[in-house]
């Protein structure tokens, strides 16, 4: 019989992650392959941001020494023209937003502040601040700036800088291969007939879907039997992936065979059990090269361990230089009891500024239904009986990734 170990959850996750190593083997892909992507060397500003003098608003373009004139207005630029020098004495331009400024104005305002506006003529007010919605060249990025340094996540938001920069090609690291394993006799597959005794595997998928929702791209592998030679074998044909996780068939149960399996095949362990609530039996390690992460059988816990411990491994192994996920402080709503015996995971809900944990903290582990009712997880130390209500206390939303470089968002 295996004996879990008593190791803390902060211990688990510092052991886990400090034992992560980059996956170093580039490639080289298109901006449209590039989400979740990280990049794999730092990319320099090609081109100006903007590349010309423009204006930010559609309005009115002359120069500052002729605010509070009526002024006649000579001609109308658009976005895309090459507009020429030509301005006169006590004269403007039209100028639609994006165009380029003419070298002889200095300053844009906005139409709605303009005083009697006519197709010829306007009046301009004499409270305008020089240089006044005008972007100048460079103004946001200059050429030869750094934009992104090496181990940058790319969002859409990065996508697109890159694609306002003409890149097409980009390196990044090759991205994980990650293999998902189930165990146990009495999982059937959703597509197949499963009778009462039997257990439709919801983690395989639970773990698959939740990876693919953070652009991981996993690959489910089928389930093991409760047979150790049959489970040693399937093993061994795993050792080609970067990240194996399974679910269940770690614990302390006659048929758990998994550890020893993978004992079989090699694995230096990290630690065997955490002290957390729910989530004790979950093991980690190192199989050759593959980073091994062995989740609960019962579905809850599966999905609670991948958000908060699995998910910061993958992206340090992926390359990021934030791998932590940021937190929230929210007004705890009302009176919560913990297990002070160990660390607590908390799902909640976030409404309005606060946090309710749902159910009351009461839910079983081999449930589903929680998940979907949160939008947040609390993680609690151990030692902490009771959060009062009122207190401030740091969430994490279930539903977006914001990455962080410090490990602090344990109460």
């Amino acid at each position: 019989m295996t004996i879990l170990d008593d190791i803390s959850f902060k211990d688990a996750r510092s052991l886990a992650l400090n034992n992560a190593v980059l996956m170093k083997e580039t490639d080289v892909i298109l901006l449209n392959d590039a989400l979740g992507r990280v990049i794999s060397q730092d990319i320099v500003c090609q081109k100006n941001l903007p590349s010309f003098n423009n204006s930010a608003m559609d309005g009115f373009a002359f120069k500052f020494s002729d605010a509070g004139k009526r002024l006649e207005i000579i001609d109308t630029i658009f976005a895309g023209d090459t507009p020429q020098d030509i301005l006169k004495d006590n004269c403007c331009y039209k100028i639609m937003t994006g165009a380029k400024l003419p070298n002889d104005v200095d300053t844009v305002v906005p139409i709605e502040k303009c005083i009697d506006v006519t197709d010829k003529f306007v009046t301009i007010p004499a409270d305008i601040k020089k240089n006044s919605s005008v972007k100048f060249k460079g103004e946001e990025q200059k050429k030869g700036n750094i934009l992104f340094k090496k181990g940058q996540l790319l969002t859409s938001a990065h996508i697109a800088m890159l694609a306002s920069q003409g890149i097409m090609g980009i390196e990044v690291y090759k991205e994980l291969t990650i293999a998902i394993v189930s165990t146990g006799d009495e999982i059937k597959e959703p597509w197949e007939k499963a009778n009462e005794d039997e257990i439709y595997n919801a983690n395989g998928f639970a773990i698959v879907s939740l990876l693919q929702s953070f652009n991981f791209k996993p690959t489910y592998v089928g389930s093991i039997p409760d047979n150790l030679e049959k489970t040693i074998q399937f093993i061994d044909n795993l050792k080609s992936y970067d990240v194996v996780i399974t679910t269940g068939g770690i614990s302390m149960g006659d048929a758990d065979y998994l550890y020893e399996a993978f004992q079989k095949n090699g694995l230096k362990s990290f630690f065997h059990g955490i002290k957390v609530k729910p989530g004790r039996p979950t093991m980690m390690g190192l199989m050759d090269k593959t980073y091994v992460m062995a989740m609960p059988g019962n579905p809850l816990t599966t999905m609670l361990n991948c958000f908060v411990l699995t998910l910061p491994i993958l992206y340090k192994l992926q390359g990021s230089t934030k791998y932590h996920q940021t937190f929230i402080n929210v007004k705890n709503k009302k009176l919560l009891k913990l297990n002070p015996r160990r660390a607590n995971t908390v799902l909640g809900i976030i409404e309005d500024g606060c946090f309710t944990a749902t159910r009351d903290n009461k839910y079983g582990s081999g449930m589903i239904t929680p998940m979907y009712e949160s939008n947040c997880v609390a993680i609690f130390s151990g030692g902490i009986d009771q959060v009062e209500a009122n207190e401030t206390i740091k969430i994490i939303p279930l539903n977006l990734v914001s990455l962080d470089t410090n490990d602090n968002n344990i109460n």
